[in-house]
């Protein structure tokens, strides 16, 4: 029953990035979460009512507070486990996070997560029909576009907002490894891209990430090889 476990709870999508996000943000904070992967599509009324946007990721506390949506769940936990920052220490670096965070949850999103996941696992999981040959093409352009820029911050700073690595390197993560797990990441054309990813991905907080399994949709071998 939904809201009746002790511990916290995190209603996600394994393929879903912002969720990825926040479990990510989770664990960098150290804080534990029993994950319950929730098919919106069969709009679940029990869920609804945590959320009636019907979104996920949706964040339910022990004490039994509900924070729907990826971007304030990801607020809330800076405000209430500030311990180990992931927004930046001054208003000029929250606001770089906060930029490179939009980046790829709106921009990134629309030009290639969100095509190549409605098209390669959505319309299959919904039998909505084949894939669209052009919606793929033109997310396997727009990447390349993206790592070009994700190249240039890496060379440039040590994490991708600055100094320390944030919630910019966890959005971009999470989406990342959502493509990755469907093999649209051209790693070998883009090397700087590459390495920072292998930084990420060697962390303990993407180990969980990386033994997600979509039934039916196996990753390839290197998706969770941390010497690819």
């Amino acid at each position: 029953m939904y809201g009746s476990a002790a511990m916290r709870v995190l209603y996600h999508l394994p393929l879903d990035p912002g969720s990825r996000k926040i479990r990510l943000a989770l664990a960098e904070k150290g804080l534990e979460a029993r994950l319950e992967a929730e098919q919106v599509w069969d709009r679940r009324e029990a869920f609804l009512r945590l959320n009636p946007a019907g979104e996920v990721p949706v964040l339910l506390e022990e004490e039994g507070a509900v924070i729907p949506g990826d971007g304030v769940i990801a607020e809330y936990l800076e405000e209430v486990y500030p311990e180990r920052p992931l927004l930046g220490e001054g208003p000029v670096e929250r606001a770089e996070v906060r930029r490179l965070v939009a980046w790829f949850d709106r921009k990134f999103a629309r030009e290639v997560s969100e095509p190549l996941i409605e098209e390669k696992v959505l319309k299959r999981f919904l039998r909505l029909g084949d894939p669209s040959s052009q919606a793929i093409r033109a997310a396997n352009h727009n990447i390349r576009h993206h790592l070009e820029y994700l190249s240039w911050l890496a060379e440039r700073r040590n994490w991708l907002a600055g100094e320390a690595l944030s919630l910019a390197d966890l959005a971009a993560a999470a989406h990342l490894s959502c493509i990755d797990y469907l093999g649209h990441v051209p790693w070998d054309d883009h090397p700087v891209a590459r390495d920072w990813y292998a930084r990420i991905k060697s962390r303990p907080i993407m180990r969980p990430l990386l033994a997600d399994l979509v039934p039916g949709c196996p990753p390839p071998a290197h998706y969770a090889d941390l010497d690819f």
